[in-house]
């Protein structure tokens, strides 16, 4: 195969479990069992790790230690260790743990954007005028998140047209990629293609990254659909950890293992060790079990 073919063929999955997959448990994580997650998560060659959120511990206790963690973990070339930040305090801290990238995140519904960031959807994005700018100038890739692109808990069902408005926004203010969340895991893989439908001209399938929870048990049916109409980069969680503190309903992201694996049986590839992955996930599964006995 040509190298044109095999980049053709080649499926980017940012894995997600340390910050989004930790976020939601209520039994603290010690930062050094954070660390060596992390650690493995980088050993089985991921593109993107997130490692973390620089939010405040009053919001997720669970990441309060992200300074800690960034500044302990290794870090092997090839591997992208990215954060959430959601205003200009948490980009400074972001800045000083050297950071390689950040993720800013709003929401497609008003309901979910004032649970969620305390905010309407236009005082969330007026607090990115600034912080976009200036991570871009520090050399910082910026990720938009958008949160609820299918269904809000809050406020129900969600139209394109929605999640359109505020995906130009954030490319508007500069963000480098818009990643598009299904929060709650309603997605079917009509929802998915109607979705990208209502995005034409602005965000292309191929220019996205598709971020599914698997809620109803559908998410690597919405990823095999995201594949088939060019979907090229997805989120997951190792061990199907995860779950957003403001949005009940949402237990897990989809697993990256069985992610990868319905990438590579749709023919694509990712450069990642499933086998590593799926050690990886036992072993935070088994450190969590442990750490809810003992706090019992």
């Amino acid at each position: 195969m040509s190298a044109d073919g095999a980049a053709a063929r080649l499926v980017r999955v940012t894995e997600v479990a340390p910050r989004d997959g930790l976020q939601n448990e209520s039994t603290r994580v010690p930062t050094a069992t954070k660390v060596e997650f992390i650690d493995r998560l980088a050993a089985a060659g991921f593109p993107e790790i997130e490692a973390t959120s620089f939010v405040s511990a009053a919001w997720v206790p669970q990441l309060g230690d992200a300074a800690d963690v960034m500044r302990a973990i290794g870090r092997p070339p090839g591997t992208t260790f990215s954060a959430l930040v959601p205003n200009e305090r948490g980009l400074d801290a972001a800045l000083e743990a050297r950071v390689d990238k950040i993720a800013v995140f709003a929401a497609a519904t008003e309901g979910f954007s004032r649970a969620n960031t305390n905010g309407s959807i236009d005082a969330v994005l007026a607090r990115f005028a600034s912080l976009i700018p200036r991570a871009r100038a520090a050399g910082l890739p910026v990720r938009g998140y958008i949160s609820c692109v299918i269904r809000c808990p809050i406020d129900g069902p969600v139209e394109p047209r929605a999640v359109r408005r505020v995906a130009e926004r954030l490319l508007e203010l500069g963000v480098d990629e818009i990643d598009l969340g299904d929060t709650i895991g309603a997605a079917s893989s009509d929802d998915i293609e109607r979705l990208y439908e209502g995005l034409a001209g602005v965000v292309a399938p191929g220019a996205s990254t598709l971020h599914l929870h698997d809620t109803q048990g559908r998410a690597i049916a919405c990823a095999e659909r995201a594949l088939a109409i060019g979907v090229r980069s997805f989120d997951a969680s190792a061990g199907g950890l995860g779950g957003c503190p403001y949005a009940q309903g949402a237990p897990g992201n989809v697993a990256t293992e069985a992610l990868l694996g319905s990438i590579e049986r749709a023919g694509f590839t990712t450069g990642i060790d499933r086998g590593a992955v799926e050690r990886a996930g036992q072993w935070i599964r088994q450190e969590l079990a442990r750490l809810s006995s003992a706090s019992v």
